[in-house]
């Protein structure tokens, strides 16, 4: 076993700078109709702007070099036609001064930003501008992008993540290609050694000085998104905070989804439970010790088994800090027939060949058909094709056919007649690309690493799950879980059953989204032998069958002899036959795999033993699977993907696992990155409403302290009559300035005799009643409005008493009395500007106190100065434009507040001024 300290960098690492050209073949017919037609995953599928760096490559894709990709879709059998990506030859370098050699990749990009305009040298050299300079980071620039096209991103644009996440401030440009330069080197050099923590610091000295703002931000981007520092090497473990400092997450499920965030959570300073049904960690990633006699043992894996792609998957990164090296599938796989001959290679070449142009004439069927193929099965096509081409024909090339369409259902965990024709394999062109791949020793030691030091509840059934703005509850049996969030990684096989209860219900675009995606099975018969009979240089081989129906049935082999620490083989059960297989006696399985294995190996002199150990997986009655993983079905899209990872209740309940990931579905680095990406859209929301609440809190200290302020001011008012009691800035002399009336309701209405006559009725009687009863019920009800100072005094001039002032208020000024809230930012500015003048006038008028002997003026004095005051300078002004922006012709919001802060809801009319109507000095004593 290597040193987990002694990394190896990746693959790409040691490629020459090259100019790195990424593209599908010119014509794809694996791709049909979509409501976002891109297959491209350096396309505007990622920009949603079709903003893009202008291509520094040439148009002509003549003398390419090129490298597979095996295809995710065929994963039983090597593919022997795959996606390719096409690189130019080795470019020359181009000197760059004293800096050394740059890429090509580089220079063209530089070039094709800069204007074509000499500098003279005498001219004085400006300070560099992130805008308009394009930087030179190392020679390697182009060998550091297809390090991050391996981790997902695109060589020329932005992914729709990073634009939502504001990486950059305007997309395209200048800033935009040295983002992606900075991306791509710390991504770089994470990967040097991805068993230690990378820092800002150790990739600063490659950035000029003067981007070390956009530096910050592009590391911490891919911090927070899980694109770099994460994973189980020591160094990034002992970054856990030794206690929470954050909000609770309840995590439903422990497998790779549920893990991978749990782990992030836990280092972002969260607190984290994770509530798991099974007894066990791993989900449908299940490695099982099968023993022996005479000390046998092997690790079998029951579930996901096979790493698919290394190119950029981060399982193989934890491998890589487990100090695990990865074991290649070989390409060897030899097919045998029901007689158990060996296979003609010809005549398997032959039907591979036909097979693969079906699959091809069905793609380009598609592109013809529109929308229609989304109704129509991939099975329907294949089949319909066959019979008017006539391929095979005879009956071993039938049987050959049908071995081909069960490993498609293998790959697909799905029936082909329920495949999708227009996106069953729409996340080809994301797949990771490199040698698929076995896990010495078994996928349980990734799964047993991200456990560690998890807190994970076992046999904890989740029935219901209830979210809101105020939380979650998960409730488990007879015990409710709180969290302020809570991530779900169930399995789509258990959302499609219904056996958990959401409240409330989810979002009938999400149910719609669950019952569409298809949920197929695979399942497996591991056995122990004494010994490995099969032979050890090969890692797969595979059987036929003449019955289509049980096509899928043992069609496949996996040895693990390599791997598992013992002669372990392990048959697949696929297609329709794995349907069947839940209910087959495992005797009879066992029986019936001995057969095939006797009919093959025997005729050659090997003897087969009985087997130590079987175990036979029943992933379909499973109830905490209820199957094995996602498909397209008939009528779905990879848009149900994207629908199934949204969350709900305003970022209270997130989803992650293979079927909520579009790019890489039905796998286990899928699932392993939407437990990332769930992570940091948690901490997103989490953030904002720690900001939310920062903001709220301090509009309610202001409000409070506006609201102290507001009593202590109208203690001494500036002008009082009757129940009505007004302050104002005596500075501001403009009759049009801002005043803030009070009227107080504390006794019961006297009925006036100042002239009213007694038939006088008025429309807000019944109202001003309604008040002086609410007032009975408690203490003191103060209302309020803001006026200009003309209006007080018109106010003030009413004849009639207090009801006649409060209708004229209504009826003529028209006008709403609110509580103390329903003033706005207004008064706020206005009750500011009081408190200003007043303490420039209050040493005045204690110095008045002292010399008249007195210590305050009476109220009654203070009235009658104020009104001789008024009818002095009353003026014919008219009334001030309301220009509060709360007002809507004249009237806001009617609720009011007590002293005791009981609220009413009773409705008057109110003309309200605006800020900016406060200058002058009008009432002075």
């Amino acid at each position: 076993m290597n040193n987990p300290l002694d990394q190896s960098a990746d693959p790409f690492s040691a490629f020459p700078p090259l100019q790195f050209i990424p593209c599908p073949p010119p014509v794809n017919p694996n791709f049909g109709p979509n409501p976002n037609p891109n297959p491209n995953p350096d396309s505007s599928l990622h920009n949603p702007t079709n903003t893009r760096i202008p291509n520094p490559f040439p148009a002509s894709t003549n003398n390419l070099l090129s490298f597979t990709v095996p295809k995710k879709r065929r994963r039983g059998r090597p593919q022997r036609k795959a996606t390719s990506f096409l690189i130019p030859p080795i470019p020359n370098l181009t000197l760059n001064g004293n800096n050394g050699p740059i890429s090509s990749t580089t220079s063209i990009l530089a070039s094709s930003f800069r204007p074509n305009v000499e500098t003279p040298s005498s001219l004085p050299q400006r300070a560099p501008d992130t805008s308009d300079e394009i930087i030179v980071i190392n020679k390697e620039s182009t060998g550091e992008a297809l390090i991050a096209l391996s981790a997902g991103f695109p060589a020329d644009s932005l992914t729709e993540e990073e634009i939502d996440a504001g990486v950059v401030p305007v997309i395209g440009g200048i800033e935009q290609v040295n983002y992606i330069l900075i991306r791509n080197h710390i991504i770089a050099k994470w990967r040097e050694n991805v068993s230690n923590w990378v820092t800002k610091e150790m990739v600063g000295d490659d950035i000029p000085k003067h981007y070390h703002a956009l530096l910050d931000s592009t590391y911490n981007y891919l911090v927070s998104h899980g694109y770099i520092n994460f994973g189980v090497a020591t160094a990034i473990k002992e970054k856990v905070p030794a206690e929470p400092s954050k909000t609770s997450v309840v995590v439903i499920g422990a497998g790779l989804a549920g893990l991978a965030a749990a782990r992030q959570l836990l280092r972002f300073g969260f607190k984290v439970t994770v509530l798991e049904g099974r007894k066990r960690a791993g989900g449908r990633v299940y490695t099982k010790k099968m023993e022996g006699g005479n000390r046998l043992c092997a690790a079998a894996d029951l579930g996901g088994s096979v790493l698919t792609g290394t190119l950029g998957n981060p399982l193989g990164i934890l491998a890589r800090q487990l100090g695990s090296p990865l074991h290649k599938v070989r390409d060897k796989c030899p097919l045998y027939s029901l007689d158990g001959k060996p296979v003609d290679p010809d005549m398997d070449m032959k039907v591979e060949t036909a097979f693969n142009r079906l699959l091809d004439k069905a793609g380009r069927l598609r592109q013809l058909m529109g929308e229609v193929s989304v109704d129509v099965s991939l099975g329907a096509a294949l089949e319909t094709f066959r019979q008017v081409y006539g391929d095979a024909v005879n009956t071993e090339e039938m049987n050959l056919f049908n071995w081909h369409l069960a490993n498609l259902e293998y790959a697909n965990a799905g029936l082909i007649s329920k495949l999708s024709l227009a996106f069953w394999d729409q996340d080809d062109p994301y797949d990771m690309g490199g040698d698929h791949c076995f896990l010495p020793g078994g996928n349980g030691r990734l799964v047993q690493a991200l456990a560690e030091n998890v807190p994970i509840l076992y046999e904890k059934t989740v029935h219901t799950i209830r979210y809101g703005s105020d939380g979650v509850q998960i409730v488990a049996g007879s015990q409710v879980f709180e969290g302020d969030m809570a991530l779900c990684t169930v399995p789509l096989g258990v959302l499609k059953s219904g056996s958990i209860k959401f409240i409330p219900e989810l979002p009938q675009r999400k149910l719609d989204g669950i019952k569409r995606l298809g949920f197929g099975l695979l399942n497996k018969v591991a056995m122990l032998f004494p010994h490995v009979f099969w032979g050890t240089d090969l890692d797969t081989f595979g059987h036929l069958t003449d019955d289509p129906s049980r096509r899928g049935e043992f069609f496949l082999f996996y040895s693990y002899a390599n791997v598992a620490g013992g002669p372990l083989l392990i048959a697949l059960v696929a297609g329709e036959a794995a349907h069947k297989f839940e209910s087959m006696p495992p005797t009879d399985a066992v029986i019936r795999v001995l057969q095939i294995l006797k009919g093959i190996y025997e005729p050659q002199g090997i003897n087969v033993p009985e087997p130590i150990q079987t175990v036979c997986t029943r992933w379909g009655g499973d109830p905490f699977s209820l199957g094995s993983y996602s498909n397209v079905a008939v009528g779905a899209s990879g848009d149900d993907y994207d629908i199934l990872a949204e969350s709900v209740g305003d970022g209270r309940l997130f989803f992650a696992g293979e079927a909520t990931t579009r790019r890489y579905p039905a796998t286990m680095h899928g699932a392993f990155l939407s437990g990332l990406r769930e992570a940091a859209n948690m901490v997103h929301y989490a953030n904002a409403r720690i900001v939310r609440k920062k903001v709220d809190r301090s509009r309610s200290k202001n409000a409070h302290s506006c609201a102290s302020l507001l009593a202590d001011l109208f203690r001494e008012p500036d002008l009082e009559f009757g129940s009505f009691s007004v302050i104002f800035d005596r500075k501001n002399a403009d009759p049009k300035s801002a005043a803030i009336l009070r009227v107080t309701f504390s006794e019961p209405c006297k009925k006036s005799h100042d002239g009213s006559k007694p038939d006088q009725q008025h429309s807000n009687k019944l109202l001003f009643q309604q008040l002086q009863s609410h007032f009975n019920q408690q203490q003191q009800l103060h209302v309020y409005t803001l006026l200009s100072r003309q209006q007080v005094l018109e106010l003030r001039e009413v004849r009639g008493g207090d009801e006649m002032r409060l209708n004229y208020l209504c009826e003529k000024l028209g006008v709403k009395l609110v509580g103390r809230k329903g003033l706005g930012p207004t008064a706020d500015s206005v009750i500011a500007s009081i408190k200003v003048e007043r303490g420039s006038r209050k040493p005045a008028s204690t110095a008045l106190a002292l010399k008249s002997g007195t210590s305050k003026l009476k109220t009654g004095i203070l009235k009658r100065k104020m009104v001789r005051k008024a009818k002095i300078v009353r003026s014919s002004n008219g009334m001030a434009s309301p220009a509060n922006s709360n007002v809507a012709n004249g009237n806001f919001s009617g609720e009011t507040r007590t002293s005791e802060g009981t609220r009413s809801t009773d409705k008057m009319h109110i003309d309200t001024l605006g800020s900016g109507q406060n200058q002058g000095d009008m009432y002075k004593q």
